[in-house]
């Protein structure tokens, strides 16, 4: 062990002023919590966006950091040299600048054979993340110990110098999170915002060397001018981008556009030049409006993505107003150049969260409709009792609620216990099994038969309509009340939806999708 009187005449330590050290760390700091950021984008389109993947994401980024740390400070205990801290920078900066070019392969081969072995977005994302950012990560995270053993040349001030430098690291980090989140993703994209990133760490880099070795530096900041490819090759592809919240692409097959996000596996609308039909979930909802005890004047659509249920209401329905809530700018813009979203006359579109969007309007609504539902994971907290509260706060005396929940044929637990809270707050709750993998929840505001009151108002169903009725009358079931109800506290939704699609995988399953009758 080195006594303090060697601490203070080590000449390793006076190579370099604590000055020069202060952008390295910040530097390293910041490259470490954008390529955090960057990761989630870079796997979103592949595995999602949920609380399982963020939590593998940010779980293995610090143990990346923790085991650079331990390294960084073995290794500058031996050889506190400048010469090696701009190396091992340099090293991370390079790894950093490759990512986005081999990433998708990578990401594409993870997909594909974890799904093939049945384990999913949990082992997916794990893995691909341990592939990908584990050499940078783990480099940057050297960097800290490492400057501290470079700075400190007298023991008396080891706290004085630890402190100063770790709080500029952290500094970084900040810069590091909010300005890849807010700025450089949405402005020039995932791919170039971690290729700046990485030129900043060569930057600081090149502090501790010398000028020769601004040559890797320049070529970083050349292959910021590559342009970037296709972030997700697929069949049909019209159209992709990377908005401030998911990855969005639009894809056209078979006489239809499809917008889909993330990983894909479903859709989030479907548009026909000649129809508004769909002959998939979209459809279950055009059977609500009749079962109203009163004429429907208002409609809500928390999740309406590129417009497909609010046209058909528009046809079917034209004297009802609604206003269309899309948490995403990008998707209602997709929704307007490949949806026809700007047609639909009765429509009103809200960028903002659904749950939010409530909470800061007054307006009362007929029919209030949740499609915020995606097939991977839906949004906690627009699963739980208080927010099905707030929906019943919302609706006029008489009105529905209608909720598309994913379900496969081998466990429904996450569309039962959707469903089971439905019910705890609202007195009459049936659910329609419409799909193989999507059902409709249907909660009206006042006790009523839903068989009888369509059969009453028989007239209020288009003709187009009618051949819903067969299966809203053979799958139309009674819902009671759950004695465990999602609530705010406790959604466990992640977990339901991870189990379910492992369960239906693993039993040879295939997520496609059986169309109701009405499909052209």
């Amino acid at each position: 062990m080195e006594s303090a009187a060697e601490l203070d005449t080590d000449p390793a330590a006076a190579l370099v002023t604590p000055a020069r050290l202060y952008p390295v760390v910040l530097a390293a700091g910041a490259g470490s919590l954008a390529t955090e950021i960057a990761a989630s984008r870079l796997l979103a389109p592949y595995f999602g966006s949920s609380t399982v993947v963020w939590a593998n994401i940010i779980g293995l980024i610090l143990i990346y950091l923790s085991v650079g740390y331990w390294i960084g400070g073995r290794i500058a205990d031996r050889h506190a040299t400048p010469q090696r801290l701009g190396a091992i920078l340099l090293i991370a900066a390079a790894c950093l600048a490759v990512l986005p070019f081999i990433a998708h392969p990578i990401l594409g081969v993870a997909l594909r054979g974890f799904d093939a072995v049945s384990i999913g977005t949990i082992a997916g994302s794990f893995v691909a993340t341990l592939a990908l950012f584990s050499a940078p990560v783990t480099l940057l995270g050297m960097a800290s110990p490492f400057a501290i053993r470079l700075a400190l040349v007298d023991v008396r001030e080891a706290g004085t110098v630890s402190g100063r430098l770790y709080a500029l690291s952290t500094l970084g980090s900040i810069a590091g999170t909010f300005l890849p989140a807010l700025v450089t993703i949405p402005l020039i994209g995932t791919q170039r915002t971690m290729l700046a990133a990485a030129l900043l760490i060569a930057l600081s880099a090149v502090l501790l060397l010398d000028a020769r070795w601004l040559a890797v530096a320049g070529v970083i900041a050349a292959l910021l001018l590559v342009p970037p490819g296709t972030v997700k090759e697929s069949a049909g592809l019209i159209f992709e981008t990377e908005s401030q919240y998911q990855y969005v692409q639009v894809v056209q097959s078979d006489g239809k556009r499809e917008l889909q996000t993330n990983e894909g596996i479903s859709s989030q609308s479907v548009y026909r030049a000649n129809t508004v039909l769909t002959g998939g979930e979209w459809d279950m909802f055009l059977v609500v409006p009749p079962l109203v005890d009163h004429p429907v004047h208002r409609v809500l659509i928390i999740g309406s993505a590129g417009g497909t249920t609010a046209r058909a209401y528009s046809a079917f329905y034209p004297q009802a107003q609604v206003d269309g809530v899309e948490l995403d700018p990008a998707v209602s813009d997709a929704g307007r150049r490949y949806f026809a979203l700007d047609s639909i006359a009765q429509l009103h579109t809200y960028n903002e969260d659904g749950r939010v969007f409530l909470r800061r309007s007054d307006q009362r609504y007929d029919v209030i409709v949740i499609d915020a539902y995606r097939r991977d994971y839906i949004p906690f907290y627009l699963a739980t009792k208080e927010f099905f509260q707030l929906c019943r706060d919302h609706l006029h005396s008489g009105g529905a609620l209608a909720i598309n929940a994913a379900k496969v044929p081998e466990d429904d637990r996450l569309a039962a216990a959707v469903r089971g809270t439905v019910a705890t707050v609202f007195p009459s709750t049936w659910t329609w099994k419409a799909l193989r993998f999507n059902e409709m929840i249907l909660g009206l505001d006042q006790p009523a038969a839903p068989h009888a009151q369509l059969v009453a108002r028989e007239d209020a169903l288009a003709p187009e309509l009618a051949v819903l009725r067969p299966s809203f009358d053979a799958n139309l079931v009674a819902v009671s009340a759950s004695a465990d109800p999602l609530t705010d506290d406790r959604a466990p939704v992640e977990w339901l939806s991870d189990r379910m699609f492992i369960a239906h995988i693993a039993n040879g399953g295939v997520l496609d999708e059986q169309l109701l009758p009405t499909a052209p």
